[in-house]
């Protein structure tokens, strides 16, 4: 499945806006403005638009000021934003260095290196993708992780998964926790165990440690996020993952949402613990 959404975070809205900003160029480059329209149309952000407003405004302020706002009130419509800029950016020859739309190669690593920090590889003829995780070192598969997390937090559906591996978000940190702490890189048994075995590496409480008079009401609600990693767990579509989709077909969009978001709770917890 073709991801139709892309991360974002403050350091991707900066290097993008100057990824389409022509303002000091002696020649305007493409997309243009009208092209800018079209995306932020089709995205659903018209209303925070500020050429829709009146206001005369460069592409890079004007992507910059529609990106922040989605940021802090709609992420997934920023985030199909993002992927639809850098589709056009791409199409207009902009990671082309022979083009006369060439953005630069400081302006594309400098984004390069914020997808990264998400967890995404963007190469250099513009091609963005999940990084695979497997291949990354200890600290920056912490790091990718940590940023599904956060997405998820958010409620964005593709980061209750692995992007592009169908591999569950919560298992996959269960078995990074279990690889930093206990250095076990492949372990056994169904998800409630291996959930239990990395929240017990975490030193964090399980139903299985029973709870004592005058405990710290913290560990109850341990317990509890532990309950709800593993009954999100019966929600997931075992079957359909290959096609995007998270979640049992039975589960509305709403429903779907909040465990997402319960999922970036869980495991943003865990790794507070790490």
């Amino acid at each position: 499945m073709k991801n139709s959404s892309a991360p974002l975070s403050d350091a991707i809205i900066t290097a993008i806006s100057r990824l389409i900003d022509d303002s000091q160029a002696e020649t305007k480059r493409e997309p243009s403005h009208s092209d800018l329209d079209f995306i932020v149309s089709r995205a659903g952000l018209s209303k925070e638009d500020p050429k829709s407003h009146g206001q005369a405004v460069g592409k890079a302020k004007r992507i910059r000021a529609v990106l922040s706002w989605s940021l802090e009130n709609h992420p997934s419509n920023g985030e199909q934003l993002v992927k639809l800029l850098i589709d056009m950016v791409c199409g207009c020859g902009g990671f082309r260095s022979q083009s006369n739309n060439y953005v630069g190669r400081e302006h594309i690593e400098t984004l390069r290196q914020a997808f990264k920090f998400e967890g995404y590889e963007l190469s250099e003829d513009g091609n963005l993708r999940p990084a695979i995780l497997d291949n990354l070192p200890e600290e920056e598969m912490t790091q990718a992780l940590l940023a599904y997390a956060q997405r998820a937090r958010k409620g964005v559906l593709d980061a209750a998964l692995l992007v592009g591996t169908g591999k569950d978000l919560l298992e996959a940190v269960a078995k990074h926790v279990l690889t930093v702490k206990w250095n076990i890189s492949d372990p056994k048994g169904n998800f409630p165990s291996i959930l239990g075995q990395a929240f017990t590496a975490l030193e964090m409480k399980t139903p299985q440690h029973k709870p004592t008079t005058g405990e710290p009401a913290i560990m109850r609600y341990e317990r509890a996020l532990y309950e709800l990693g593993c009954s999100i767990n019966l929600l997931r579509n075992k079957e359909g993952t290959g096609h995007g989709r998270p979640f049992l077909s039975t589960i509305t969009h709403e429903e779907a949402t909040n465990a997402a978001q319960s999922i970036g709770i869980v495991a943003d917890y865990m790794f507070r613990k790490l």
